[in-house]
């Protein structure tokens, strides 16, 4: 009677029927996820597109955001005259500090 008990909580199926099963799950899934729109596009299940635009749209408005910002201030630091690949911290001086200080002032 342990043998039975054993069996029934340990319930694995033989490896030709697992291969089965999973090629035909494979089949369905494929089926289902309908036509790539280009050469290289991976099939998505409806059920995941609405997800997956919304993603590629935030991902596109960051990167947009970001060169946006990047543009804005690399403007801001051209108006006052600093060198936007200069590192951080190093600032040109002004020219009233560098006329006082040659003044002696």
């Amino acid at each position: 009677m342990r043998d039975d008990e054993d069996a029934a909580s340990d319930p694995v199926l033989p490896e030709p029927v697992r291969d089965h099963l999973g090629q035909q799950l494979r089949t369905v899934y494929n089926v289902d996820a309908g036509k790539p729109q280009y050469l290289g596009d991976e099939a998505v299940p409806q059920a995941f597109e609405p997800q997956i635009k919304r993603l590629e749209t935030r991902l596109k408005t960051h990167e947009e955001g970001t060169i946006a910002v990047e543009g804005a201030l690399d403007r801001i630091l051209d108006a006052f005259g600093l060198d936007p690949d200069a590192k951080a911290g190093g600032r040109v001086p002004d020219a009233a500090a560098s006329g006082a200080r040659a003044s002696g002032k």
